[in-house]
């Protein structure tokens, strides 16, 4: 065997070993069948919700409508004239979405400079920072996940200001987000994973 090709077959091998899955879980609508099939996701929203109080299918049902539990997901380039790629519509990132300005902000506070958006147990730190910063700032409690995304969405500032109030899409994927955390929930009390 050339030593090219055994160079070759070990490069592959160590990037196999260093590899990340970013696919979506099989099936997105059973909050117990996510966890089952991605326990790291489980450890993450856990330890966030312990730190923060942050609730579990609160989270779980923001970080779906967020990126689909995609953790390398972005927005889509966008082209001028159909074809000429002029960059992204925002610089989010991730499973939380998070913009690089409200991301560093978070570093700068709680999560260090190592910490990845595309990690699940950092992006549920984010959210479960981010949603206790909505709360002391706007008063929004924990658990009304309505207005919690619709502030996560929007910014803090925008929410304060009302700028969601001409959305009526984002007022309806709100009401979508809120749907889907009550709907988690049962069904993680169901299987016993709350």
């Amino acid at each position: 065997m050339s030593s090219f090709f055994r160079a070759l077959v070990l490069l592959a091998v160590l990037g196999s070993c260093g590899s990340r899955e970013f696919s979506a879980p099989r099936d997105l609508e059973n909050a117990c069948s996510i966890l089952m099939e991605r326990p790291e996701y489980r450890r993450a929203f856990k330890k966030a919700e312990r730190k923060y109080g942050v609730p579990m299918p609160g989270m779980m049902a923001m970080i779906y409508q967020e990126s689909k539990f995609i953790g390398n997901n972005r927005p889509p380039h966008q082209y001028a004239l159909g074809v000429i790629p002029v960059g992204r519509q925002s610089s989010a990132l991730g499973y939380s979405q998070a913009l690089d300005g409200t991301w560093e902000e978070y570093q700068n506070e709680v999560g260090g400079r190592r910490s990845k958006r595309e990690n699940i147990d950092d992006a549920a730190d984010f959210m479960g920072w981010y949603m206790t910063k909505t709360v002391s700032e706007t008063g929004v409690p924990m658990h009304d996940i309505r207005n919690q995304y619709l502030a996560y969405h929007d910014g803090r500032s925008g929410f304060k200001r009302g700028t969601w109030r001409s959305k009526s899409w984002l007022i309806r994927i709100a009401g979508e987000v809120e749907s889907r955390a009550l709907v988690y929930d049962a069904q993680l009390r169901a299987c016993g994973k709350r």
